[in-house]
Formats: C-alpha cells, structure tokens, sequence
C-alpha cells in the first residue's frame, strides 16, 4: 500500500483580475507531495505556478479547493501553524536590516513562535558551514551579503525552522552555478531527511525531482520521463 502523501490538493481553483475579465489562473488543480520527494512544477511565465505556492501555503483567502497536511484538513490547522509547517520561500530572498544572525533568527521573532527558543550561536554557525558559508561572520551587517549569500542564508533560515513541507519559487533563480549547486544541496537534504518539496521552475528541471509537472491554462498534468 502506498503511504499517505505528506501535502494534498485537490481541485484548487484561484481566478484572478484580468485585462478583459477574470482569469481562472487555477482551474481544478490537484497534486500530492509525498515525504522525501521532490515535485518540480515548470511552466512559462505567469502561468500561475507562483500563485500555486501562495495557495499551497494558504497566503490567497479566495482560493477555493482542499488542502490536507499529513492527512489532516487545513480547516483543523490555524493558518499560523500551517505556515510554520508549510513554509514558503520566496523568489526574491527576504534579507531584512541587521546582522545575519538577526535574519537567521528572525522566525522564533514571530508570534507563531514565541514561546520557542530561537538556535543558538553554535546551531547557527553549523548550518552556515554545512552550506559553504564559513567566511560568512553572525555579526556581518546583511547588506554585505552577495545574491547568492543571501539566497542560502534565506534558505537556511527556513530550514532552521523545521517545516514539513518547503515551497521553493525558482530557488535557484539569478544565481551562480557555486550558490545554485549549494542551494540543490540544501533541498536534496531535505528531501532525504523526510520533508517534501514542491519546487517551482521556469522551463527546466533536474534529477533531483521525483516527478515533474507543467501548469498552463489553469491545468497541471504530469510531464513524461
């Protein structure tokens, strides 16, 4: 019997404002993300994939559709705990003012966490060296950081927080080929430590996904081997 998935969506459907109308941008959209996988979702641009992470990650209240985590309806999870185990990340790394200790940290700041104890200095500067950074200093103002440092330190921050679940938005997106491989590496530790990955890409992918997907028109459906 085959386990049951981690993430499920059912029939998510999301319609937008368009130039001449409404746009159904999700139009019935189902997917499973099993632990330990990696389920790339590729398209052309403003196909809507940046939309199924938001809605996956339950960020658009006019989405309609099911969602369930480890078997449980979103309805029976706060929002705020759903997204502490859901976690999206961004395009664009949200590098905040401060130290990069500060944006290491920056989640046990958060009210969904506040009776948590943020990582150590120590935890901190592990998970920095795991991902090539040991140049990189805590205290280094963050405005120092080049792209692609900032890239994994957003990355890493996520992880830190241990979700179930990551949804990464062209992760590797502007980057250069050293940040981009620490980046894969990151996710495939993920993956393989039991968490499931849903993976938005422009048109490409790579052997690290489990399974690939492609989302135009409204529809997802399954891309052949």
């Amino acid at each position: 019997m085959c386990p049951s998935p981690l993430l499920e969506a059912r029939d998510l459907r999301v319609t937008l404002p368009g130039d001449v109308g409404p746009v159904a941008v999700l139009d019935g959209v189902s997917l499973t993300v099993p632990g330990g996988e990696v389920v790339d979702v590729i398209g052309p641009s403003g196909s809507g994939k940046s939309t199924l992470l938001r809605t996956l990650a339950r960020l658009l209240p006019g989405a309609q559709g099911t969602l369930l985590l480890d078997g449980q309806p979103a309805e029976a999870i706060e929002p705020h705990a759903w997204r502490c185990r859901v976690a999206l990340l961004p395009q664009k790394a949200a590098i905040v003012p401060g130290t990069v200790r500060d944006n290491l940290v920056l989640p046990w700041s958060l009210k969904a966490r506040v009776h948590e104890t943020a990582p150590a200095d120590a935890e901190l500067r592990a998970a920095l060296d795991r991902v090539n950074l040991g140049d990189v200093d805590l205290d280094r103002d963050a405005d120092r950081l080049s792209v692609g440092q900032a890239a994994r330190i957003a990355l890493t921050r996520v992880v830190l927080a241990a979700p179930e679940v990551l949804l990464l938005d062209e992760p590797d997106a502007n980057l250069d080929d050293a940040s981009a491989e620490q980046v894969r590496r990151m996710t495939e530790a993920f993956a393989a430590a039991g968490g499931g990955v849903v993976r938005v890409r422009h048109q490409r992918s790579d052997e690290l996904a489990a399974r690939r997907l492609h989302l135009e028109g409204g529809t997802l459906g399954e891309v052949a081997s």
